[in-house]
């Protein structure tokens, strides 16, 4: 006897409850991933300079000049990146696609004439996709990890402004690739707003206790204006041939030790 199309069981791939459940977490991290490979490399996104900064920064906040200088440097970026003889779009202006921080570097791009990228992640408060972002070029993630590895992928710069949990999270996670070496291209890391940053980590203090080393304090540079962080992102962005899109940020792998050596270890 054969069962009525109504009562068949969905295909896996179409069964929504299936995809939703604990079992399905392995497909949904993986969708994560290919969605927007698929998307970058169909809109010939090749690089992105990141914009990393709180979503609470509101433009007529107390720390509003913070939101029109970002606004005015993803402007100044975008017109940049523009004028630049590419068959591509190089450098094209990358955030987490919520308010604040994030709202000015789409909005500037955006008047600039510019496509610009909204990597956005639900979240209870505050995290909703501003209006600014290309629609084509605008994601939803769930997990924060692959939403981390966009804005690592492609980025050539990051330009981080005053932020809180997030902000900190996002920066240390490319100073840690950086200092690692799990990044094959340096990733200028411009910290805007040197009050501020100065204030919030004391990066002479971890130097000084060992935390980290005398180098790791060149892995980033203080900034505290718009085009003084336009020449910096310039001239730290080392010139490279066209490649094919996207441009990832190939991971260094490790030298191995041999299975000899690993034998003579106690």
């Amino acid at each position: 006897m054969r069962l009525a199309r109504s009562a068949r069981r969905p295909l896996a791939y179409k069964n929504p409850e299936f995809l939703d459940s604990p079992a399905g977490r392995p497909l949904r991290i993986i969708a994560e991933y290919l969605e927007p490979l698929e998307v970058f490399s169909r809109e010939e996104i090749r690089n992105t300079i990141v914009f990393f900064g709180s979503a609470r920064l509101a433009a007529d906040g107390p720390l509003g000049r913070y939101y029109a200088e970002a606004r005015e440097l993803a402007r100044l970026v975008t017109q940049w990146s523009n004028s630049l003889a590419s068959g591509a779009r190089r450098y094209v202006v990358c955030t987490g696609g919520g308010g604040g921080i994030m709202e000015a570097a789409n909005r500037g791009a955006r008047e600039a004439n510019g496509r610009t990228i909204g990597l956005n992640i639900g979240l209870p408060h505050e995290q909703r996709p501003n209006p600014y972002v290309t629609r084509e070029l605008l994601f939803e993630f769930r997990y924060f990890f692959m939403r981390k590895l966009w804005f690592s992928h492609l980025a050539r710069a990051l330009v981080v402004f005053p932020g809180g949990f997030g902000t900190l999270d996002e920066l240390t996670d490319i100073l840690t690739l950086s200092q690692t070496g799990k990044t094959a291209r340096p990733i200028p890391i411009l910290l805007y707003g040197t009050a501020y940053w100065s204030e919030i980590i004391n990066f002479p203090a971890l130097e000084r206790h060992g935390m980290i080393s005398p180098a790791d304090l060149g892995l980033f540079r203080f900034v505290d204006d718009p085009a003084s962080a336009l020449l910096m992102l310039q001239t730290g962005i080392a010139a490279e041939p066209e490649a094919t899109t996207p441009a990832f940020a190939h991971s260094r792998t490790p030298p191995q030790k041999s299975v000899e050596a690993l034998a003579e270890c106690p």
